[in-house]
């Protein structure tokens, strides 16, 4: 009689419980020791020694402290990247927890620490026990958060020295089931670009607002007239988002300051609409500006690119997932996401999928469930046997020993 598929556990997960504690200790050393971007010595000193030790060849410099260990068996020609992020944000740790970061204000609120676990325990299975040919790129970033170490790396010849046949990364996902896997092709991550606009009018007494030019006024319009972006120029099917998350001026309720500066995040998932944005944006705030009698002075930053998965490798990666934890446990097409993620420049240079995993929805006592980028936030240590399993099963159907 056949076991019943809840009782399932793939020959890889269990596998990979065996060595799991080891890499739950290491994660838990990454958390009380975190880094911020490009700052990530010791973090990269301890990936590299250990990579080192299961036979990896190991270069290092590559965006800063981002590392790649490469590791080739057999006779295959075709070659995987796998990338994990490893840097810390600014944020005060107020988790209680043994391991809480003994640097104040560094905190490691998105998990960076276990996805660098969960690629460390897949890299020594693959060292070990591996059945692959081929090429295996392990790429370990520096500074994601907002700091662009995946372009970073690539500006330092990522891809020319370890070309990939295709590339994957993971990220964990509060709110999704504990090792739920959750796919999707197509526009999957948000593009982010951040604008700041400075208006320049002419400051005076608040009690004589008819001798000023005021600032404050011609921002407020500008406020809400980015809005109507979003509501009349962008088709209603196409994701837009248009966020003033600062507007600063002026000291005192009866001065009229000599300028004010306002703020933006911006968001789509379709790179026209991205185009569109900026054109809009660009036209509105100078218009607006001069219809007070104030000029705009905008610098208009464009940051992370959208993320697009492509079909064919998404489709390989939900197969993997699938015969992993099982078709009910893998989200096939989850929804798109507004964050952002710099892991897009590298699938704009090379096919590959970005899929999430799963760290918790509070089903079971409230662990995991709590949103990345909050001081409560912890990633969930039973991802680091599933995550590690995913990535030595992935390598080995990627890179089979037989044709």
């Amino acid at each position: 009689m056949n076991a019943p598929r809840e009782a399932f556990m793939h020959d890889k997960i269990q596998a990979l419980q065996l060595d799991a504690p080891a890499f739950i200790a290491v994660r838990r050393d990454i958390h009380q020791h975190p880094e911020m971007g490009f700052k990530e010595v010791r973090t990269s000193e301890l990936v590299a020694e250990k990579l080192s030790a299961w036979g990896y060849e190991v270069t290092r410099g590559l965006g800063g402290t981002g590392l790649v260990g490469q590791l080739k068996k057999g006779s295959g020609k075709a070659s995987i990247g796998i990338r994990a992020d490893m840097d810390a944000l600014p944020i005060d740790e107020a988790t209680g927890l043994p391991y809480t970061s003994c640097h104040a204000g560094i905190m490691h609120a998105c998990g960076h620490d276990g996805h660098t676990a969960m690629l460390l325990a897949a890299a020594q299975h693959i060292a070990e026990k591996g059945e692959f040919s081929g090429t295996v790129n392990l790429i370990f970033q520096p500074a994601e958060e907002g700091l662009g170490g995946a372009k970073k790396m690539m500006e330092d010849g990522l891809f020319k020295q370890f070309p990939c046949d295709a590339i994957f990364a993971m990220h964990n996902m509060p709110g999704h089931p504990q090792g739920h896997l959750v796919l999707r092709d197509g526009p999957a991550m948000a593009s982010s670009d951040n604008v700041s606009i400075t208006l320049h009018g002419k400051g005076g007494h608040g009690a004589m607002p008819h001798l000023s030019a005021d600032p404050v006024v011609a921002g407020s319009a500008i406020v809400m007239g980015l809005q109507s972006i979003v509501a009349r120029n962008i088709d209603p099917q196409q994701m837009a988002i248009i966020t003033v998350g600062a507007f600063n001026a002026g000291v005192a309720n009866n001065v009229i300051p000599q300028t004010a500066n306002l703020k933006l995040s911006v968001r789509s998932l379709d790179r026209e609409v991205r185009t569109l944005l900026k054109k809009r944006i660009i036209e509105l705030v100078n218009a607006q500006a001069q219809s007070y009698g104030v000029t705009a002075e905008i610098d208009y930053q464009s940051g992370y690119p959208v993320l697009v998965n492509p079909i064919d490798q998404t489709d390989f990666a939900r197969a993997v997932a699938e015969e992993l934890v099982g078709p009910e446990r893998v989200v096939r097409q989850g929804p798109a996401l507004t964050g952002s993620e710099d892991f897009a420049f590298m699938l704009d240079a090379v096919p590959g999928s970005y899929l999430l995993i799963g760290n918790g929805d509070g089903a079971s006592g409230g662990h995991g469930a709590c949103m990345v980028h909050n001081p409560g936030y912890d990633f969930n240590d039973d991802n680091v046997a599933i995550g590690a399993a995913y990535w030595a099963l992935l390598v080995e159907r990627f890179l089979p020993t037989k044709a």
